[in-house]
């Protein structure tokens, strides 16, 4: 008799255990810690408008990057309006883009950051039915709201004639028990919350138990348990997982398939997800803590300089590169660049910087010169 091979992390005797080994994970969950405790401090000086758009950039960067790790590419603008409209009371819609799309899944990252309910099923598949409103993967038509009716689920890669197979799902038979077994962990476990979100995200992603948007619910599931202990201190998360994820995306997949791929993790240990999970989210608020930090310098930049009697260009240019950070302002502040944004004359344009570089507003950059000349914000 033919002995089934055990290849995949569902077939294993132990599943849904994830044994690891935290005497390697105890050093990373100090420091994350440390950078947590650094935010929440220095978001408490930051004034409540600053805070709101926090809020805001933070989740627009969970759901562009959430999107993106699965190759769909959202508008930030569409995003960004759909953010607002949920979440500020002021937001004025008359130039509103936002999109059904948009809308849904913000709806899904609001409730998954900011709902404290148990999950349940129905919730589960309340988000799913947001991410695929118009019933469509693509060109093809999927079940919405619902588990996957079929055994054929496999995570694929290559060209068509040369796949790769990295991970075969279990069996649509086992999924609704294996659900119901996360979500009771979920509820019950003292887990640390930090390994409980790596483990939660893994978890759900071996189940598999959707036809397409496992990896987005994945990483909501995560949002959803790491948002735990930010309710009472801040009213949200202030780090994205996706963003830092996004950015390490081949790193993700390759430690998916060195974890959920037994021939690979033939002792069956999960350490090495954890700490890159860890790693990931030590990242993602390391990312917010430079935003934070910036915050508070444009608030000590208007406080040094309101009385100044700037003109309306001069704050309209000063306001855009400090919304967009002086290091994303590419090549600098130039003549043309103001010219550009304040629709205004070369004699004008160059006026105005010189009256900002004499108000100390901006300084030179060092090493340009003549029409190349470049300026940046003077922060301190």
């Amino acid at each position: 008799m033919k002995e089934t091979l055990i290849k995949w992390v569902w077939q294993h005797g132990s599943y849904p255990n994830f044994p690891y080994d935290k005497s390697q994970v105890l050093e990373l969950i100090s420091q994350i810690e440390y950078h947590r405790g650094v935010l929440h401090g220095i978001s408490q000086v930051i004034n409540k408008k600053d805070k709101k758009n926090l809020e805001i950039d933070i989740l627009l960067n969970e759901a562009v990057n959430t999107s993106e790790i699965e190759g769909e590419y959202l508008q930030r603008d569409s995003v960004r309006a759909s953010l607002y409209k949920k979440l500020d009371n002021q937001y004025n819609d008359l130039r509103d883009n936002s999109t059904h799309q948009t809308d849904a899944l913000v709806d899904v990252l609001i409730d998954c950051n900011k709902n404290r309910a148990p999950l349940t099923l129905e919730r589960l598949h309340g988000w799913h039915n947001s991410l695929f409103i118009a019933g469509y993967s693509g060109l093809n038509k999927i079940k919405v709201a619902s588990f996957r009716d079929h055994d054929d689920m496999a995570v694929v890669s290559g060209s068509i004639g040369r796949e790769k197979v990295h991970y075969v799902a279990p069996p649509h038979t086992l999924l609704e028990d294996d659900v119901k077994t996360l979500l009771q962990w979920l509820e019950t476990s003292d887990e640390d919350i930090y390994i409980k979100s790596a483990l939660g995200h893994l978890w759900f992603v071996s189940i598999h138990p959707y036809d397409d948007g496992n990896g987005r619910i994945a990483r909501a599931i995560a949002d959803y348990i790491l948002s735990e202990d930010t309710q009472q201190e801040t009213g949200f998360k202030l780090f994205s997982l996706s963003m830092a994820i996004n950015k390490n995306k081949k790193e993700y997949y390759e430690v998916l398939d060195k974890t959920t791929n037994l021939i690979i993790n033939r002792t069956y240990d999960f350490t090495l997800w954890i700490k890159w999970h860890l790693e990931m989210i030590k990242e993602a608020m390391r990312a917010t803590q430079k935003q934070v930090e910036y915050l508070v310098q444009k608030t000590k930049f208007w406080d040094r300089h309101r009385a100044n009697d700037l003109n309306e260009r001069q704050i309209k240019v000063l306001d855009r590169i400090l919304d967009m950070g002086s290091e994303n302002f590419e090549e600098g502040l130039k003549t043309k660049k103001y010219q550009a944004m304040t629709k205004t004359s070369t004699p004008t344009a160059a006026r105005d910087i010189k009256e900002l570089l004499e108000k100390g507003c901006i300084e030179h950059i060092e090493g340009t010169k003549g029409r190349n000349t470049s300026y940046r914000i003077k922060l301190t």
